[in-house]
């Protein structure tokens, strides 16, 4: 991983000064902050930006773990962390988020506050990651210098710090409810008032027989019967629960409660107590308890406190119930949301009930798309629509949740849960502001019964597995979970984990293929390679690891240092006096969608004292999904530094002509399957032959790769094509084999 990211902490000019003690100040203990981080520049870093600082009045204390497990480790026996300060990317590709859940599901530390940081901007989409996991912000290393790092972990310390202050206000309250007869808040308020009757009764010393009312209309004027309805009730009146207060036929116990909420006061009578409970935004509610004497002048005021302290247990009560559903239902559409999915899942682990159970994902296919042609306010009512079709065909026999911006996920038996039966719901169209949409959708299934998983988070990762699948195959896909799938995805994540370990214990390394003119035979530039050699000694295949660097983003830093490493070496060949060559480097989309992306370029160009018309980027089309315009453009940005723009792979991906007439690109590369070809008459022969007048006819020079005979230079030669590489000249090779190759070839301009 690249520590250029943390310079701005060392070169921030603006940092704020820790502000001077105050005098006869009680000394506060420090802020504890954790770094998790795999890089210990980072840590360096950040302990340097945070020297002599305080924050919101007290001094920083910094913990210090190098990998996911180490931190989590460390909280387990480390209490009062305040802020983690957590890299995204360290022995996986999701540490960091796997940390994020084992953190609050695992160790149940809700109030400590977590900022991702990623030196690979553009790896994973802000505002989805933040959606999805409890974190305060999510930051790229870069961002955070000195001054904007000191910000963030003050809002930060300062959430913290009102939520401890809030849990200690929670235990204060759940002191005062178990005093009262434990009351169960977390059952709702039903439960919490059949305890408010109990305790009543038990100051009172009376039978615990009564009921509770509470207002259905806040609006002013309310005050009727008919506004309230029976919350809770014990003893014989029990049967009275959710009637209104104007169908029961007890007079008295109509007046007493109707009087009560509509002067907001407690009405002592000789044989009954209405106690008022003053609750927010209106919703009072009052207790009608009756009593076999008159009640004691003792009792009165014994009540007036616990009539206080309940109507902040109500409040208590009522956050509660607010927070949970936060917590569990999604605020747009009303349904379960992904911690709620998770959690019955677990539940259904738990009971051994997974038989015949099935877990799918249903992905709206080209959903942003949809966003970019109607507006975000079209995507969203889209969603409740299709939310509302689930909800009605399925959820008297299944379990519904949105578990991301446009996924649901159905978890019910395989005879409704299956592809056959879900499509169904789609064949309709649905009509959204009076525009009828018809919907592709993507599913993934996970037989539960047939997985090894230990909660409901491994299931909905292997349904995730099993999504990108499908995803990648294109769209209205299904796929179904498996043990291959699974493994296949476990290599990938080790690939990574390798590729980590080899980046750190310099195990890549940077070989070169010569390229030559089929006009004058001689040397006209070399292209640079990356490849990896495993601890073993064997090379692990570019094909299996480049498309694992490119999904973690982790191809930005390598990207840059083969570019840098092949600018270094042209810079050594022109020194031992073959000028003439170019140097060929390949560039990713990840890369090429980057938004510093130029300004690295510049700064390896002038770092390495390079002449820009010495370097030639090559580019697939795979960086049509940054979007045409932004391509087009950025590769002007390039040509006007006098670098040269060559699309590699030509034939194997672009699907439109027009696209290639819109890059201004200097060379076209045959892709080598092309050159194969044409020796046979095979399907695809008369196209490789037409690729090199294209090329030209669209001023571009042509090269073919993958040249292994010499009949095929014949045929390339006929065609006009201008440049070949390939096993008939030369393998890749590493730079002291390269510059003995050259010494015994003729090295000349570019045609």
């Amino acid at each position: 991983m690249s520590s250029d990211a943390l310079i701005p902490f060392l070169q921030e000019p603006d940092s704020p000064e820790a502000p001077p003690p105050q005098p006869g100040s009680p000394a506060l203990p420090p802020w504890r902050v954790l770094v998790v981080d795999d890089d210990r520049d980072v840590h360096d870093s950040t302990g340097y930006a945070l020297r002599g600082l305080e924050l919101v009045g007290r001094p920083v204390e910094l913990l210090h773990a190098y990998s996911s497990a180490e931190g989590l480790m460390l909280l387990r026996h480390e209490h009062d962390v305040a802020v983690i300060l957590l890299d995204v990317v360290m022995e996986t590709e999701h540490a960091g988020l796997a940390m994020v859940d084992n953190i609050r599901n695992g160790l149940g530390l809700h109030n400590t506050r977590i900022i991702l940081r990623t030196g690979q901007p553009g790896q994973a989409p802000e505002i989805e990651t933040i959606r999805r996991y409890d974190i305060n912000d999510y930051k790229t290393k870069s961002e955070l210098t000195r001054a904007k790092l000191y910000a963030t972990l003050t809002a930060a310390v300062r959430c913290y710090d009102q939520l401890c202050r809030l849990d200690a206000s929670r235990r204060g309250l759940e002191k005062i409810v178990a005093a009262s007869n434990q009351f169960m808040a977390e059952q709702g308020l039903q439960t919490f008032a059949e305890g408010v009757i109990t305790q009543i009764a038990s100051l009172i010393g009376v039978q615990p027989e009564g009921l509770v009312c509470a207002s259905t209309d806040p609006a002013p004027g309310a005050g009727q019967a008919a506004d309230y309805v029976v919350i809770a009730a014990a003893g014989p009146y029990r049967h009275l629960i959710q009637k209104r207060l104007g169908e029961i036929t007890d007079p008295e116990i109509v007046q007493q409660l109707s009087q009560g909420l509509a002067e907001r006061r407690s009405l002592v009578a000789q044989r009954s107590l209405t106690l008022f409970f003053s609750g927010r935004d209106g919703q009072d509610f009052a207790a009608f308890v009756a009593a076999s004497e008159p009640l004691r002048e003792v009792d009165a005021h014994l009540l007036e406190v616990f009539c206080t302290n309940i109507a902040l247990c109500a409040s208590n009560v009522s956050l509660f119930m607010r927070l949970r559903n936060v917590a569990f239902v999604d605020r747009m559409l009303g349904v379960p949301n992904r911690t709620a999915l998770v959690q019955h899942l677990d539940e259904q682990v738990a009971a051994g009930e997974l038989q015949d159970l099935v877990l799918a994902l249903i992905d709206v296919d080209q959903f942003a798309e949809t966003n970019d042609m109607f507006g975000h306010r079209y995507g969203d009512l889209l969603l409740g629509a299709i939310a509302q079709r689930l909800t009605q065909a399925l959820v008297s026999r299944c379990y519904i949740a949105r578990v991301a911006g446009n996924t649901f996920a159905v978890v019910g038996h395989e005879g409704v849960v299956n592809p056959d039966e879900l499509r169904t719901l789609f064949d309709q169209p649905f009509q959204v502001e009076e525009i009828n949409r018809r919907l592709s959708v993507s599913m993934s299934l996970v037989r539960c019964a047939e997985v090894p998983a230990l909660n409901g988070s491994e299931l909905l990762k292997d349904a995730s597995i099993a999504m990108k699948r499908a995803k990648a195959a294109g769209q209205g896909r299904i796929e179904y979970y498996s043990a291959a799938l699974g493994a296949d995805s476990k290599e990938r994540t080790r690939l990574l984990h390798g590729l980590h370990r080899a980046f750190d214990h310099d195990r890549l390394f940077v070989v070169y293929q010569p390229q030559v003119s089929l006009v004058t035979g001689a040397v006209l530039g070399v292209e640079a390679l990356m490849r990896w050699r495993a601890e073993d000694g064997s090379l692990v295949p570019p094909d299996r690891f480049i498309p694992v660097a490119e999904r973690s983003g982790l191809i930005v830093g390598l990207g840059t240092w083969v570019l840098r490493t092949a600018l270094s070496d042209l810079g050594r060949l022109h020194q031992l006096g073959w000028r003439p060559l170019r140097m060929a480097v390949n560039v990713s989309a990840v890369q090429f969608g980057q938004p510093d992306f130029l300004q690295t370029l510049d700064e390896a160009l002038q770092d390495k004292q390079i002449a820009p018309d010495c370097l030639e980027l090559e580019i697939t089309e795979s960086v049509s999904m940054v979007g045409m315009e932004r391509v087009a453009a950025v590769m002007r940005e390039i040509r006007s530094r006098q670098v040269a723009v060559a699309i590699d792979d030509f034939g194997t991906g672009f699907s439109s002509l027009s696209y290639l007439d819109q890059l201004p690109a200097d060379r076209l590369k045959i892709d080598r399957a092309f050159v194969e070809l044409l020796e046979t008459e095979r399907p695809g022969a008369r196209i490789a032959r037409m690729i090199v007048p294209l090329g030209h006819q669209l001023g571009m020079k042509v090269l073919a790769e993958g040249v292994e005979t010499e009949r095929q230079v014949a045929i390339l030669r006929d065609l006009g094509c201008d440049e070949a590489q390939g096993y008939l000249y030369a393998r890749p090779m590493p730079f002291d084999v390269l510059c003995e190759w050259l010494a015994r070839h003729p090295v000349g301009m570019q045609d």
